[in-house]
């Protein structure tokens, strides 16, 4: 058993606990908050552990007559590995805790490359991170072009790939703190940060990725343009996304028609916060002509890196020597399909 503490308990880091928590070969040991409010009253009420950071609000505790187990260091000492789930950049500060006490750690997308000097997804180069002191699983949309990109680069070679992305303006529970209004804002830096964070995984690939951000906080929409060295057929696109471990296809033929289709899939099918850890992609907008092909996925930011945190884990902590037997264990416990319906 790896002794795991969760330091954030946000839109990711709760998932990463609770998908810990499933785990056989993992023991959730707490989780680190800055006060004590709802989210930190929902970890209470799950079983978990709280642990305080050094800059925490220790009223927000003591008004509520609440006690916790004790401070970040005290974490610190008693877990292996720590996934660092803290907004963008606090997780580079935190480093220096992590090397003092001399624990293996899984950072965010939000962080640079350079923080672990490895970037993580999990189908594409989990031996690249085994036995690794620090690991980076990289961001939602990273992830999402890196299973569809990569899975057909790696099975057909991929000359080119360049993919448009619409990201949703803020998560739905932040949505009354940012975000745009009838509107879309385009990033005019080209590429979008996305493309090198992908070949930061997937390194001999030739990408470019241009994004903008809708008035929507339901999901990120990607379109791909890909040219493969060879001509192909639609039925051999089809083939590698319907065998590829982490992604589904659907169809705007059976009513998927839109984001808010698939989230209200992700509900349908009875997962905690209506989580979805696939990526769907359209079947019906896969166009193929030549050696080139176009195709149209969904991102499910909140939940998608979820699975890949897991298998980080497993990774740096050389629980499994075996990708892909990590994958598939944990897909059996996060119940991740192979279609959604």
């Amino acid at each position: 058993m790896v002794r795991v503490g969760v330091v954030g308990y946000g839109t990711i880091g709760k998932r990463v606990a609770d998908a810990v928590a499933l785990q056989d070969d993992m023991d959730l040991v707490g989780v680190v908050v800055r006060r004590y409010d709802w989210r930190a009253s929902m970890a209470v009420r799950r079983g978990y552990k709280l642990f305080v950071s050094h800059d925490a609000d220790l009223k927000s505790f003591a008004s509520r007559g609440v006690e916790y187990e004790g401070t970040v260091d005290d974490l610190l000492e008693r877990v292996d590995v720590v996934v660092d789930a803290t907004p963008k950049g606090v997780g580079a500060k935190n480093k220096q805790l992590y090397e003092k006490h001399e624990v293996k750690a899984v950072f965010e997308g939000g962080e640079k490359h350079e923080v672990a000097g490895v970037s993580f997804i999990a189908t594409r180069n989990y031996d690249e991170a085994y036995g690794r002191r620090y690991v980076r699983v990289v961001s939602c949309n990273t992830t999402a072009i890196g299973r569809v990109v990569g899975a057909l680069h790696e099975r057909i070679g991929v000359r080119k790939a360049r993919v448009a992305i619409m990201r949703r303006a803020a998560d739905p529970w932040e949505s009354h703190r940012k975000g745009i209004i009838n509107t879309v804002v385009p990033t005019l830096k080209v590429p979008s940060h996305h493309g090198p964070d992908v070949r930061s995984v997937i390194k001999d690939l030739n990408i470019v990725t241009m994004a903008a951000v809708g008035s929507h906080n339901l999901y990120h929409l990607h379109m791909g343009f890909i040219e493969f060295r060879e001509a192909v057929s639609r039925g051999d696109v089809v083939e590698v996304l319907e065998e590829e471990p982490r992604v589904v296809l659907v169809r705007g033929s059976d009513g998927v028609a839109a984001l808010n289709t698939l989230f209200e899939l992700g509900r349908d099918l009875g997962r905690s916060r209506g989580d979805l850890y696939e990526i769907p992609v359209w079947e019906d907008s896969i166009k193929v002509e030549g050696s080139e092909a176009y195709l149209i996925w969904m991102t499910p930011n909140e939940s998608n890196v979820v699975p890949d945190n897991i298998d980080a884990i497993r990774a740096i902590s050389m629980l499994e020597k075996e990708g892909r037997k990590s994958v598939e264990k944990t897909d059996r416990t996060l119940g991740v399909l192979s279609k959604l319906y």
